[in-house]
């Protein structure tokens, strides 16, 4: 890998000081995005890029080495005027595809993390990866480098499924890296789900949860599958090749994923992801509680006391811009006193905990009191918190207290 640059970059964008003033007393994590893929999944819009898409115009080292830059340079920001650098108490490095790194690259990684902002004692730190590019070497590298949590994406047990949605891991492989990953050492391993693909019947469904029960992880993430415009996937259903996922069979799905895992004593925390007690993903939770954090790497999007930004996205500006000195921002928003309410309705109200009704004004007390009546929110005490029928149309009762 490339030598660590002698000095951060110089950043063009700055930070407000009233910005800067909270942070340490809000949950801090650091998110790292990994932009390459062997391939390009049918369904994925993510900011990724094959070997063959990036040429010779950016790779894993000149990526590596504008992170280290980018964090070096995130940190003297965060400690601008002899203010304390946040620890990270989370990490999560994500993709794009973050095994494709090798242990090696991934412990780089990690390194670069503690040497810029360092890791809070006890800090949660997660990275995805395909069961494909994982063995037991890797889980064992990665588990001596300071990962905590493993998120591994498994999307279905039946291999049509898979096909549908250009995924290249084999039908089981899933399932062989989280008990790799768990004979590692790994406490925390999550396999992920994505449920309504075109094609996919109820024993499809049945055998997917068959082999994640039987895998032994306490996390599931689960989402029903988005055609993202753009995608190969949309295109195929604008063909007319694919039908469009059935939102019925979307909620039927979500109904009988749930009753399986609850079985198994996950319970939902957030709309999309179960967990044993405890196994709760902190670095995710730290997002929708309205923490901070610094969003590393291509097209990373960050958070700072009320004020967003995110990077460029292609691999080689990226890189460019930090070798030249400047932090590669593409463009960053303040948000206001009602951007931020907004958003905490939105982001809380899918957590099991549920939002506090002082949270809300008058006019959206009355339009969550319909709600209650109509079944989808119930009082606990003086919070609201979704019922299972809430947590199919969710997003709907959000637009109902927001409008």
């Amino acid at each position: 890998m490339s030598t660590r640059p002698a000095e951060p970059a110089t950043a063009a964008f700055e930070l407000p000081d009233d910005a800067l003033d909270g942070v340490g007393s809000r949950p801090f994590g650091i998110y790292v995005h990994v932009p390459f893929c062997a391939t390009r999944c049918g369904y994925c819009d993510f900011n990724t890029y094959t070997a063959g898409e990036l040429g010779t115009s950016a790779s894993p080292e000149s990526w590596l080495e504008g992170l280290r830059r980018e964090l070096d340079a995130g940190a003297a920001m965060l400690g601008r005027g002899g203010r304390t650098v946040p620890a990270a108490e989370t990490v999560f490095v994500g993709g794009g595809t973050p095994s494709l790194l090798g242990g090696g690259g991934l412990a780089d990684v990690l390194g670069a993390v503690r040497s810029s902002f360092g890791l809070a004692p006890g800090a949660e730190v997660t990275t995805e990866s395909n069961p494909e590019s994982t063995s037991p070497e890797f889980f064992a590298t990665i588990r001596d480098a300071g990962y905590t949590r493993v998120s591994l994406g498994m999307q279905s047990a039946a291999a049509h499924v898979l096909r549908v949605l250009d995924r290249t891991h084999t039908p089981g492989r899933a399932v062989a890296a989280a008990r790799e990953a768990r004979a590692a050492g790994f406490a925390h391993v999550n396999l992920d789900m994505i449920y309504g693909t075109p094609g996919e019947r109820d024993e499809d469904l049945d055998a997917t949860l068959d082999a994640v029960l039987s895998a032994g992880v306490d996390h599931v993430s689960a989402y029903s599958l988005i055609v993202e415009d753009g995608t190969a996937l949309a295109r195929r259903v604008r063909r007319g090749e694919l039908p469009a996922p059935d939102d019925d069979v979307l909620a039927a799905r979500y109904e009988r994923i749930d009753a399986r895992l609850a079985d198994a004593g996950l319970r939902w925390y957030e709309v999309s992801n179960w967990s044993l007690p405890g196994a709760e993903c902190r670095h995710n939770i730290g997002y929708w509680d309205g923490g901070d954090w610094w969003g590393a790497g291509p097209g990373a999007h960050s958070h700072v006391g009320g004020v967003r930004w995110w990077n460029v996205k292609h691999p080689a500006r990226y890189a460019d811009q930090l070798a030249s000195g400047v932090l590669p921002v593409a463009d960053s928003e303040t948000l206001t006193t009602e951007d931020r309410h907004v958003e905490r309705v939105m982001l809380v109200l899918r957590l099991r905990s549920g939002m506090p009704l002082s949270d809300l004004s008058p006019g959206e007390r009355a339009a969550a009191e319909q709600t209650v009546a109509d079944g989808l929110l119930e009082q606990v005490e003086d919070r609201l918190v979704l019922t299972d029928r809430g947590r199919l149309l969710a997003d709907g009762v959000i637009r109902d207290i927001l409008s």
